[in-house]
């Protein structure tokens, strides 16, 4: 990650969305300022990842390995610090890479859904509780409300709940990690209907 670009790049962002979308964010306060960190999303538009340039933490995002073969934003997302999932293949490699990003007190976003969730019907994978598990880091829940009405330019909205642990004696479970998953996206829902959104 280039910090200086990856603190431009998300300025420009947040004067975007609050221009375009009269953006507004919530719960910044709930952020950790320092130490490791995975942030959890809901993910229904294209716009969520940007969206979160309002979280004072920089993160590295895990996104789909299809994007860095598209011209111009593969290189350009790169080096903001994203780096690539095979949603098909193994994820091991992307694993790794966020247990590096955890290890020197970083900050890793993920969607738990794995795509845009349009209808609500995606069941969310438990790789952030895996993450969780493995690092010992809290998950932050996090919500963007309104991306979905961005061609409309409707209001969009930002949240960030208190970070939560996964709360496990020994080696974490299957049932554990599907615990834990539930309880992330709990705090997701409860964080959009917060702000007004119901995903």
């Amino acid at each position: 990650m280039n910090p200086r670009l990856y603190d431009f790049a998300a300025g420009t962002l947040r004067l975007i969305f609050v221009t375009a979308f009269r953006a507004r964010a919530f719960g910044t306060e709930n952020v950790p300022r320092d130490g490791p960190l995975i942030v959890a999303c809901n993910h229904v538009s294209y716009l969520d990842p940007p969206a979160l340039c309002f979280c004072p933490r920089r993160i590295s995002f895990m996104a789909k390995k299809e994007l860095f073969e598209i011209p111009l934003l593969g290189p350009a997302i790169a080096a903001v610090g994203a780096y690539p999932v095979d949603r098909q293949g193994s994820a091991k490699a992307a694993i790794k890479r966020s247990l590096a990003v955890l290890q020197t007190g970083g900050a890793v976003g993920i969607f738990p859904e794995g795509t845009r969730n349009l209808t609500g019907e995606v069941v969310p994978q438990t790789g952030v509780a895996l993450l969780a598990s493995i690092s010992g880091a809290p998950v932050l829940p996090a919500c963007v409300v309104g991306g979905d009405r961005a061609s409309k330019l409707g209001q969009m909205k930002v949240a960030f709940g208190k970070p939560i642990a996964l709360a496990t004696a020994g080696k974490a479970t299957r049932d554990d990690l599907a615990k834990f998953t539930r309880e992330i996206m709990s705090a997701i829902q409860a964080l959009a209907g917060s702000i007004g959104g119901n995903s």
